[in-house]
């Protein structure tokens, strides 16, 4: 392997560690190679949930670990492995997590990357069930053609430390505005981690998406991000815009009860609750562009779904996003154009609103989900056309603004 870097240190900031983690099992990322696995297999770093621990529990190979642990080394060299990340982007940290590797964890490590075209990339064997395993020549030969040992260092060579045994966290701030596709995990020279999280921003290529489609603009896998919020006491509204169907209610951003709701609730002329009070989520779209359809899912929020939700769409420069963030969302109203009037929802659904608007000056850079008087939405979707590419389509006067589809969920 190529010479190490200095030393790194571990990051203060911990900001990044709400931003969608890209190499996580539930958004596609894959091991595709591991020196060792002999007493638990590195597929276990890219598991969704956190680690756990069986004290009385053991394998035919030795202690049950739910993270990746090598055998003891005695050979020259050390472990290292290659993760395929489920989202290509910027990536802006790393959590290290060796919980319950108390006696066995990874004394160092170092993180290296790449960008690897899709169709110049070797075909690597299946990996299959590794417990008890290492590495065959083939596999190395294989891995070989990725010359992964002289990917970029983004975190160098850097001790890890121990924490409390069942939250043992080290964090790797990351500077760099490159894409990446894969990673290098190094341990030096041995032993286990329980998970890697990779922390970013998917990237996309928008020159290769075809201007005819309407595209997920704010899907956190092309860019998009939450930029601000009111509440996510059970779950970060980035979860709304994350990959696939979601999973269970984990999987949503749902918000805790509001104070402020009436003793006795009551409807308006249209069975919209009348409540004071609201919750809300503020996106960055992936790619500025005009919103036609949108998609507020409910799927799984049965007795906790908002009753009624709003979307609306505004321009707003980098320095006005930021003061924004400071300014905890306090946005002028004019600022904000409507996309989405006040819509009654309905639990356990997936409700698709076509706008008819094609206008040029409907372009936006954000998007604003309001929902009262507050809940849980486990996906939301905006498809449309990218700005550039909107200058290609023609205007038309629609007749009437909004079209509402209801989607039942076939299989609960």
């Amino acid at each position: 392997m190529a010479d190490c870097p200095r030393e790194g240190k571990l990051a203060r900031s911990l900001d990044f560690t709400q931003l969608v983690d890209m190499a996580s099992e539930s958004v596609g990322g894959q091991v595709l190679f591991a020196t060792d696995d002999f007493f638990a297999p590195a597929e276990n770093l890219i598991k969704r949930d956190r680690p756990s621990f069986r004290e009385h529990e053991y394998t035919e190979f030795g202690k049950w670990m739910d993270g990746w642990e090598t055998r003891r080394k005695r050979i020259p060299g050390h472990d290292w492995c290659i993760i395929k990340l489920g989202i290509q982007g910027i990536i802006r940290g790393f959590d290290v997590d060796i919980s319950y590797f108390m006696g066995d964890y990874a004394p160092r490590m170092s993180i290296q990357a790449a960008n690897l075209e899709e169709d110049k990339q070797p075909e690597i064997p299946q990996r299959g069930v590794r417990m008890g395993a290492a590495a065959t020549p083939e596999e190395f030969e294989a891995v070989a053609e990725l010359k992964s040992d002289d990917w970029n260092y983004l975190v160098p060579m850097t001790e890890l430390k121990p924490g409390k045994p069942a939250s043992s966290h080290n964090y790797f701030a990351v500077n760099s505005q490159e894409r990446w596709s894969h990673i290098r995990l190094n341990i030096f020279p041995d032993g286990g981690i329980a998970r890697l999280r990779v922390y970013g921003m998917g990237q996309k290529d928008w020159t290769a998406t075809d201007p005819k489609e309407p595209f997920d603009l704010v899907a956190i896998a092309h860019g998009g991000t939450c930029v601000g919020y009111s509440n996510a006491h059970f779950g970060h509204p980035n979860n709304m815009i994350g990959v696939g169907k979601a999973r269970s209610m984990a999987d949503g951003w749902e918000t805790a009860r509001r104070l402020d709701r009436p003793p006795v609730l009551e409807n308006d002329e249209n069975g919209v609750l009348l409540v004071p009070g609201s919750e809300w989520a503020v996106f960055r779209l992936a790619h500025p562009g005009v919103i036609t359809q949108i998609e507020i899912d409910t799927t799984y929020f049965k007795g906790n779904s908002p009753d009624s939700c709003k979307l609306d769409g505004c321009i707003l420069t980098t320095q006005e996003e930021e003061d924004m963030i400071k300014q905890k969302w306090e946005l002028p109203g004019q600022k904000w154009k409507p996309l989405l009037p006040v819509t009654k929802l309905s639990a356990d659904q997936s409700h698709l609103f076509h706008s008819l608007t094609l206008e040029l000056q409907d372009v936006i850079t954000h998007a604003r989900l309001t929902i009262a008087p507050d809940g849980g939405v486990s996906r939301l979707r905006l498809k449309g056309f990218p700005s550039s590419i909107c200058l290609l389509r023609p205007r038309e006067r629609p007749t009437m603004r909004f079209s509402v589809k209801v989607g039942f969920r076939a299989n609960l």
